[in-house]
């Protein structure tokens, strides 16, 4: 099971901070953040391997967003930093149980997903 908190309303330039609690099982993983923007497809946003060491974001957030991991915790940090409107969207977390290291973009390569958290970009 994965559930995330931390969305909401922020301006323009604001930052927030999402996080995703993991059952035991699904943090030994690889983690991801997909968004799914109103009209849009669900896109990746970052994951991290087990471990924390191997990161991956889309170009679009690189510089702007951290992914972290605190195993001890099984939970699961998305950093956000000088959000846009184009960062208007429904966060998910997903859980990548059979990979350990390999970072996939793709949402069939996650079989475990939260129900998502509104992130809401203001001018």
């Amino acid at each position: 099971q994965l559930v995330e908190s931390g969305g909401g309303l922020v301006q323009s330039g604001g930052s927030l901070r999402l996080s995703c609690a993991a059952s035991g099982r699904l943090s030994n993983g690889v983690m991801g953040w997909f968004r799914r923007a109103p009209g849009k497809e669900r896109e990746f946003v970052a994951g991290l391997s087990w471990s924390g060491a191997i990161t991956r974001y889309t170009d679009s957030v690189k510089d702007r967003f951290t992914i972290s991991r605190d195993n001890a915790k099984n939970t699961v940090y998305l950093q956000m930093h000088s959000l846009t409107r184009e960062d208007t969207a429904v966060y998910f977390c997903a859980a990548a149980t059979k990979s350990r290291n390999y970072i996939g973009s793709s949402h069939t390569e996650y079989d475990y997903w939260g129900q998502g958290t509104q992130v809401t970009v203001s001018s």
